[in-house]
């Protein structure tokens, strides 16, 4: 073979005049005969083999050239031969590469056959790529006929890519760099393959899960290519390169790079390619299109792959933290993330392993406060998974958890939800207690520390001041002991040997040379240095075989002095068998060292403890927060939350019940993903109980829920029936097995508390709701145990009992049958009126809430109960008589029952007034039951019974129907079914209440007088007690009728304002405001009297205030007028609980239309009179709140007009600053800020104020942020002009804008300000806000809305402050009542009854 194959750069290049040796193509066959060529082509293919490709070359070529006029047909019998050709290379090379001697010509010929087929098998893959990506976009919106059937033709193409693709990686598997000269690929064939893989990946599609196939061929393809054929620094410029355009690949280069490094061993590639986007700088990829989330989501995803690659490369990217793109900060600390999951774990760590661990924790720590929400946001998720991972060390877990904390209060929505999730996982994870409760973990605390204390001062106690060293001991007694051995080994006179005979101790053989080398020591400790020498010059003949004294074989001075020392300070070799034997020269090292063990172990202890305690302390503090979370409006918070409470529940965290408690109101939200959250919930904690047996499931479900209900108050008693009736209505196998358990519980078969006796009982009545026979066949039972003989021992049992009895009453169930009641001699009444009558005079203080319930029971479910309770009333009367008569007097008749009973309560003698306030709190019940069951009950029965004759009548005869016929026609024309016959049962209704209920026979009317003098003469009747039933039972018989209501409403109203008593006033206002409802005409005239409460002194009067005013304006029943802003006041109250109501009240104002926009400007007005001296901090604070709402472009350019207007009559600089700054809270748009320029006159004189100049400048602060050149020139001349006149004086600022608008509206300024109404001074003014109440101060003398705006008539609403008028304080003389001058319409009593 003479020629040479160059695989082109083009595919037209084929055609021209090649070099020398060149394969050119010479015949390029036409469209027309390309199925006859590649007939012969396939013949050629069975007969030649894969060498065919040299001779049929140009027919494959031919069809590249012509791909897009050739059939499908064609370019797929192409497809198929070529992939043939290339398979077929790769089963016959292997052989031929093994061959030893391979000519030049044989080699060549191979070479030429490889790089052709790959050449043009590469080429028609991606000719089919591109034609199959283009038809995909042609055929997406079509749903069927020819585009249809276009698509269906290459469906194919995917499973054929797959088959182009295995051929390839079968022939590049083989060594074929051996046919190259030298074993050097040239860089067009690899690149040949290269880019048929990246046209591949260009397709969208390539990172579906159809598509997983394709995709792990070409990773593996282009793996090959990067270990044999050098293609690496080729692949990291492409992988860039893709990942600037095609923002889909990322994931699939995360999974292609970690293959490469980890399969194919081009670890590298990964420094390579992560260099790359490091030396990326922020200018680059802040532009559009740079990349950048492609970018982020390859170094997440690869991260999360291979964490390890990522260590030695971290540093470049780190530079990234300090960039502008926040996509790239989440993308580095999601890396940092992994790798502290994955690879910086554990306790084998190296120092440099700690070290980059600690730094990364940090940098991560850092970016808990990114400027970013997204960035914050994605940290706390990696703090997540770390925790979760249990990869967060000891010692940063107070630290996290403090920011974690600190993100509760993030005002991004996403960093709260991971912040209440990382705490969470804080709480499941933590190595601490399971039960986390600061207040236990107190005294442990202190106990433990003390104990330190004690421990480290014992240890300093025995220390020596000064610790000399035996090595030191010995070098100071040396000089001296060496003169002792010298004169010890001279020879000694007679006397001296009758001396040392004498003073010579005896070596005792059987103590051991150990002993008598102690002995020694101590004799030098102690400086006896004679008795030492002498003592070890004789222990060498006694011990001749010690290894301590084996250098004595030989007495010389140094000999002695070097035993001595061996002794004395031990020997200098750690190893030596000699110093091992010897004794340790400090007697208490050993316990010394013991003390230091228990020092440390106890300073482990209390560390252990005080971190603990932290912890517990920032989980308490996260609890209180996250609470406050569950009645957010954003509903993925609110899941989260409920999420959480369920976890610090599950693990037994203290205070977790209060959060349980505080969700259960969230099971009647309108949103069904919260209710459906908070049931759940409540299911997973409490309805899904772990046992063995059924019997101990209903004892653990019972135990839960009795914790729930057990000191709970009313509202979650109400929420929880909800759960506990669903559970009940449900088909469960438990239901049976926890009645039975909760009747042991009531009566008293199972040894229980009270309380959980009490919740047992209420459970029952929860269960009855769903089962009526629960209760009703057990009613005997319950008389018996709760409300039989002992039933004043348990007030308590004997009210939640009535509560659960009342559960099986029609007026719970809303049946529509004849009504369920039982007669008036039965048990349950018998027992109920004697509890009653006799509690009355006795002094228990749960009466008067168990007689509350029973009463109401008694209307609920007794035939007659009018009668019963009239009864009621005479026993509990003749009872209080006895006990009169006991003190020594006693009254005949009614009336001077009365008398007697006042004069004996200012004696304090005769009458117990406990006992009479019960009375009259009895009286005030019954009256209040008895028009309810005449206005439910009885108007509910007539018309009952009213459809049960009409349909009887129905069914009569025909002929009856056939005369009224055309009456009910003309009726029913006109809406009158019915209408007369309901109007008849109204007023029959209406009449009882205003005639017969307090007639002169009627019982009730007896108590009447009494309960007039007890609350109009607080002096005379001064006791807590007696005054709050009195006024409480006033209220109810005020509610009989309109006549009643009108004849003490002043007195309601003096008790309102003058009672010293708070709970006094805390009735009156819930009585008020039912009487509004019910009687809103004779109640709107002293409307302002309710608000004036709202600055009442004692913090539960204006918490009670403020929730009945809130139900009334929100309900329609009041109208808003300007006293709400006694309610803004509110705001800013030092209590959070009544802030907090306030707020409420405001977010639900401003569901309603412009119902806050109208109120504003009597606000400010009233706000910022002088009189009331607010703070401009405060005022600031309540306008930032209020101004919130005003959202609309329209309300906002009216607000900035009616506000500016009012600089013109606004006196003081302190109302000019408060006017400055509202405008300032503003969201202020382009055309409020026209209406600013267009009112310059009203304000300009006043900018020499720094408070007016100020505010006003920071709105062209925040309308330059963003705006358009036009509109910023604008606004920077704006500025100009408001700095130059606060800096000159207005007279001195000429602007020629000024001139020209005056010169157009034909006057000067000074014209059109003498256009504006100004008021007299001297004119007497009727001022508002100087009564006693608060509530009526308004300060509108200050400001007067201008004339022109008042008479301008404009399509807005128009506010209360811009009209006068005058407003009264409640005066309590007959002739200053305040009179009805706003009549409420209100609907008919029908239509009332009918709801």
């Amino acid at each position: 073979m003479s020629w040479d194959f160059f695989v082109p750069v083009c595919v037209g290049d084929l055609v021209k005049t090649g070099g020398i040796n060149q394969y050119v193509v010479h015949d390029v066959v036409p469209p027309k005969q390309l199925p006859t060529y590649l007939s012969k082509f396939k013949a050629a293919l069975r007969s030649q083999g894969p060498l065919c490709i040299l001779q049929q070359f140009d027919t494959g070529y031919s069809v590249l050239q012509h791909y897009n006029s050739v059939e499908l047909a064609v370019k797929e019998d192409t497809l198929e031969m070529l992939v043939q050709v290339v398979s077929g290379l790769s089963a016959f090379l292997p052989s031929f590469l093994v061959t030893v001697s391979i000519s030049a010509a044989e080699r060549k010929e191979k070479l030429n056959a490889v790089k052709m087929s790959v050449y043009l098998l590469c080429k028609l893959t991606e000719l089919l790529e591109s034609e199959s990506y283009r038809q995909s976009i042609i055929t997406a919106p079509g749903k069927g006929g020819k585009k249809g059937k276009a698509s269906g033709e290459m469906l194919q193409w995917d499973s054929e890519r797959e088959r182009v693709l295995q051929a390839l990686i079968q022939l590049l598997q083989l060594d074929i760099r051996s046919l190259w000269n030298l074993s050097l690929v040239e860089e067009e064939f690899i690149s040949c393959v290269t880019c048929c893989c990246y046209k591949l990946l260009e397709n969208p599609t390539i990172g579906h899960v159809k598509s997983k196939p394709t995709r792990d061929w070409i990773i593996h393809l282009l793996g090959v290519l990067i270990k044999k054929y050098n293609h690496l620094l080729g692949a990291s410029v492409k992988v860039i390169q893709l990942l600037q355009h095609f923002e889909q690949l990322s994931s699939v280069f995360a999974q292609a790079v970690s293959v490469w490094s980890t399969e194919y061993g081009a670890r590298a590639i990964t420094g390579e390619v992560i260099r790359e986007i490091g030396q990326k700088s922020s200018e680059e990829l802040a532009r559009e299109g740079s990349g950048v989330k492609a970018f982020a989501s390859f170094l997440s995803e690869l991260g999360a792959l291979v964490p390890e690659l990522m260590i030695p490369n971290i540093s470049v990217l780190i530079t990234h933290l300090e960039g502008e793109s926040h996509t790239m900060r989440v993308a580095v600390c999601e890396v940092l993330g992994e790798i502290l999951v994955r690879v910086l774990c554990g306790d084998g760590l190296d120092e440099s392993g700690k070290a980059d661990r600690d730094r990364f924790f940090d940098t991560l720590q850092e970016h808990l406060h990114d400027t970013h929400s997204h960035v914050r946001a994605r940290v706390l998720q990696a703090f997540t998974r770390i925790v979760n991972s249990k990869a967060l060390p000891l010692c940063r877990y107070s630290e996290v958890m403090e920011l974690a904390v600190g993100r509760l209060m993030d005002k991004s929505i996403n960093a709260v939800k991971n912040a209440i999730q990382l705490l969470a996982a804080f709480i499941a994870h933590n190595p601490y207690s399971c039960k986390l409760s600061s207040a236990d973990l107190k005294k442990p605390l202190e106990k433990e520390t003390a104990k330190l204390r004690e421990m480290k001062d014992k240890l300093e106690g025995k220390t020596p001041v000064a610790v000399i060293k035996a090595s030191e001991l010995w070098a100071a007694m040396m000089p001296e002991l060496l003169v002792t051995v010298r004169t010890e080994l001279e020879p000694p006179n007679e006397t001296e040997k009758e001396q040392q005979q004498d003073e010579d101790e005896d070596v005792d053989v059987e103590e051991g040379d150990r002993a008598t080398a102690v002995k020694i020591a101590q004799y030098l400790r102690v400086n006896k240095y004679r008795n030492a020498v002498r003592l070890c010059m004789r222990s060498h003949t006694c011990f001749p075989k010690s290894e301590i004294f084996a250098s004595l074989s030989t007495v010389t001075p140094d000999t002695l002095m070097n035993t001595m020392a061996l002794i004395f300070k031990g020997s200098d070799e750690d190893n030596s068998e000699v110093s091992q034997n010897l004794p340790a020269t400090p007697q208490k090292e050993v316990e010394k060292e013991g003390d230091e063990a228990e020092l440390k172990k106890q300073e482990m202890l209390v560390q252990y403890l005080k971190d603990t305690e932290t912890f517990s302390l920032q989980v308490e503090r996260a609890i209180s927060i996250i609470n406050s979370m569950l009645y957010w409006k954003t509903t993925s918070v609110v899941q989260e939350a409920v999420q959480f409470c369920v976890t610090v529940c599950e693990f037994s965290v203290a205070n977790s019940v209060s959060g349980v408690r505080k969700m259960l109101p969230l099971v009647w939200s309108t949103d069904a993903a919260i209710k459906d959250a908070v049931v759940q919930a409540y299911r997973r904690l409490f309805l899904n109980p772990q046992g063995d047996t059924i019997r101990m499931k209903a004892q653990t479900l019972v135990d839960s829920l009795s914790e729930l209900v057990v000191d709970a108050s009313l509202g979650t008693i109400q929420c929880l029936e909800e759960i506990v009736q669903e559970f009940f209505g449900s088909s469960s196998n438990l239901q049976s097995t926890v009645v039975q358990v909760l009747w042991e519980r009531f009566t008293g078969k199972r040894e229980t508390s009270a309380l959980h006796r009490r919740a047992a009982v209420l459970l029952l009545g929860m269960a009855a709701r769903a089962e009526r026979e629960v209760v009703l066949s057990n009613i005997d039972t319950l008389c018996s145990v709760a409300l039989g003989e002992k039933v004043a021992e348990d007030l308590l049992l004997a009210r939640d009992t009535v509560i659960t009895i009342c559960s099986i009453t029609d007026h719970v169930r809303q049946s529509k049958g004849v009504p369920f009641r039982l007669p008036q001699d039965h048990q349950l009444f018998t027992c109920l009126t004697q509890a009653i009558a006799d509690g009355v005079v006795m002094e228990n203080p749960y009466w008067h809430s168990f007689m509350e319930q029973a009463v109401r029971l008694i209307y609920f479910l007794a035939e007659s109960p009018d009668q019963l309770c009239s009864r009621l009333l005479q026993r509990g009367a003749r009872l209080l008589l006895d006990q009169i008569a006991e003190g020594g007097e006693i009254n005949k008749d009614a009336g001077q029952m009365q008398e007697g009973s006042q004069d004996s309560d200012e004696q304090g003698e005769q009458v117990n007034c406990v006992c009479l306030a019960q009375m009259l709190a009895l009286c005030g019940c019954v009256a209040f039951w008895q028009v309810s069951h005449l206005e439910r009950s009885v108007s509910t029965e007539l018309r009952r019974r009213r459809g049960e004759t009409e349909e009887r009548e129905e069914k009569g005869p025909s002929n009856k129907a056939k005369q009224t016929a055309n009456e009910s026609a003309i009726e029913e024309d006109m809406g009158l079914i019915g209408a007369s016959a309901e109007d008849t049962e109204a007023e029959l209704i209406r009449k009882i209440c205003e005639t017969e209920l307090l007639a002169e026979e009627n019982l009730l009317c007896a108590f009447l007088p009494l309960l007039v003098k007890v609350c109009s003469s607080p002096g005379r009747y001064p006791h807590p007690q007696l005054t709050t039933a009195a006024c409480l039972a006033l209220s109810q018989y005020m509610m009989i009728s309109p006549s009643m209501c009108e004849e003490n409403i002043r007195l309601m109203f003096t008790v309102l304002e003058r009672s010293a008593l708070p709970v006094v006033r805390a009735n009156a206002i819930i009585a008020l405001g039912d009487l509004t409802v019910r009687f809103p005409n004779i109640l709107e005239p002293w409307t302002q009297n309710l608000y004036a409460r709202l600055s009442d002194e004692v913090p539960s009067v204006r918490q009670t205030a403020v929730t009945v005013l809130t139900q009334l304006v929100l309900k329609d029943v009041l109208k808003v007028k300007g006293q709400v802003s006694e309610v803004a006041v509110l705001l800013i109250d030092p209590e959070p609980h009544i802030t907090s109501l306030a707020l409420n009240f405001f977010n639900e104002l401003s569901t309603k239309d412009n119902a806050i926009y109208n109120l504003l400007p009597d606000i400010i007005s009233r706000l910022s009179d002088p009189e009331r001296g607010m703070t401009s901090e405060d005022f600031n604070t309540i306008m930032k709140q209020l101004f919130s709402y005003i959202t609309k472009e329209r309300q906002t350019e009216s607000l900035v007009e009616k506000l500016c207007q009012r600089f013109r009559t606004a006196k003081t600089e302190r109302q000019w600053c408060d006017l400055a700054m509202s405008l300032s809270l503003l969201s202020m748009c382009e055309r409020g800020f026209k209406r600013l320029q267009e009112c310059w006159e009203c304000y300009s004189d006043k900018l020499t104020e720094a408070g007016v100049y100020q505010p006003l400048l920071s709105i062209t602060t925040k309308l330059r942020r963003g705006a358009k050149p036009q509109f910023k020139a604008q606004v920077d001349e704006f500025e100009k002009r408001l700095t130059a006149v606060h800096t000159r004086g207005l007279e001195n600022v000429e602007s020629p804008e000024l001139d020209e608008e005056n010169q157009n509206e034909g006057g000067s300024t000074d014209t059109t300000v003498k256009q504006m109404p100004v008021p007299t001074r001297g004119r007497t003014r009727t001022k508002r806000g100087q009564a006693k109440t608060s509530g009526s101060r308004c300060g509108d003398d200050s400001f007067v809305t201008p004339q022109k705006s008042r008479c301008s008539k404009k399509p807005v609403i128009t506010f209360s402050s811009d009209e006068e008028e005058d407003e009264e304080e409640a005066v309590m003389a007959e002739s200053e009542t305040p009179k009805v001058t706003t009549p409420i319409a209100r609907t008919s009593r029908r239509a009332r009854l009918r709801n």
